[in-house]
């Protein structure tokens, strides 16, 4: 959290290390997609969602908890009417606010992100993107191009690194500096649930092909294109063996749209809900958590590695990570 004021990076000190609570709500605001990747798990479940003021209640508790970041995401925040009216309400609580979006929506709310700090928009490719995500890269560039300069900070474009990208790796980083927004990578993770003819065309099978593609990402990164992963994270994709604790349950604390608490994106075992009050939830499932975590046998999903590896006072991703 390199961005931080002092104040917030006490704060978050405080509540990790000392408190032993997590300082971020990652919440998985709707359970709508307008979009139907074959990779993706989320689309599919069409759950329910939490009403307004319930989301304000669990926000209300979230504080009192010591939450000090509001991240909204999957499936696709957008497509809530009233997301702005979310956003501001955790700004009201002293929470940073972020959002992750497909994009789709995004030129057509673009003058809504008041309250917002933080916008990462997911960008798969160039040449590809159409086939990975079924839409025209072009429409995608025009909607980033819209909102980028009326956010606070700069605009993160997260590329998951895919069988079907790698030839677009080096165009996007080159992008990234030419319209001045950042950009991350994280390597695709093979869910379950998911056929197995869809990984043999999206998994990373080539695996020379991909290591000269992190060898790329690694040499940009040190000649200062804006690619806010560490370098300890892009040599550990590089060979997509586990090299880190994962603090998952020290560092955020998951909520699905209908307010249950899980522990990860990968674990995703129901811990309780919201409703029940947070810290109730917490303090019941905390050996549980602690469990899953130690057992884990590790995921490359940057915002869970590279946080760890804060947690765990790594000089090298505290001096060269940018995001939270």
């Amino acid at each position: 959290m390199s961005k931080f004021s002092p104040v917030i990076a006490a704060r978050a000190v405080w509540q990790m290390r000392v408190r032993k609570r997590p300082f971020v709500l990652s919440h998985a605001v709707n359970s709508r997609c307008n979009m139907s990747c074959s990779f993706c798990e989320y689309w599919k479940e069409q759950g329910g969602e939490m009403p307004l003021d319930d989301i304000f209640r669990m926000l209300d508790d979230a504080s009192s908890f010591g939450i000090g970041v509001y991240n909204a995401w999957t499936v696709e925040p957008l497509l809530r009417e009233d997301l702005p009216q979310i956003l501001a309400y955790a700004k009201s609580k002293g929470m940073i606010t972020s959002l992750i979006t497909n994009g789709k929506l995004l030129k057509e709310r673009a003058n809504e992100f008041h309250d917002l700090d933080y916008l990462s928009v997911s960008v798969d490719g160039t040449k590809s993107y159409k086939e990975i995500r079924g839409v025209d890269f072009e429409v995608l560039l025009d909607a980033i191009m819209a909102v980028k300069d009326k956010l606070k900070n700069p605009l993160l474009m997260n590329c998951v690194i895919s069988g079907k990208n790698l030839d677009d790796i080096e165009e996007l980083i080159q992008l990234a500096r030419d319209i001045d927004v950042k950009i991350s990578f994280e390597p695709l993770y093979e869910f379950s649930g998911i056929k197995d003819n869809v990984w043999e065309n999206m998994g990373i099978r080539d695996v020379v092909k991909y290591h000269s593609t992190i060898d790329r990402i690694i040499e940009m990164k040190k000649e200062g294109y804006p690619i806010i992963n560490s370098l300890t994270y892009l040599e550990m994709i590089r060979e997509l063996k586990k090299g880190y604790n994962c603090h998952v349950n020290n560092l955020i604390l998951n909520v699905t749209a209908d307010g249950s608490i899980e522990h990860c994106r990968v674990h995703r075992e129901n811990m309780g809900n919201v409703k029940d009050g947070i810290v109730n939830v917490w303090n019941a499932s905390k050996d549980r958590q602690n469990t899953l975590a130690k057992n884990c046998e590790g995921c490359f999903f940057f915002g869970y590695v590279e946080n760890s590896l804060m947690y765990d006072l790594n000089l090298e991703v505290m001096q060269h990570y940018e995001w939270m």
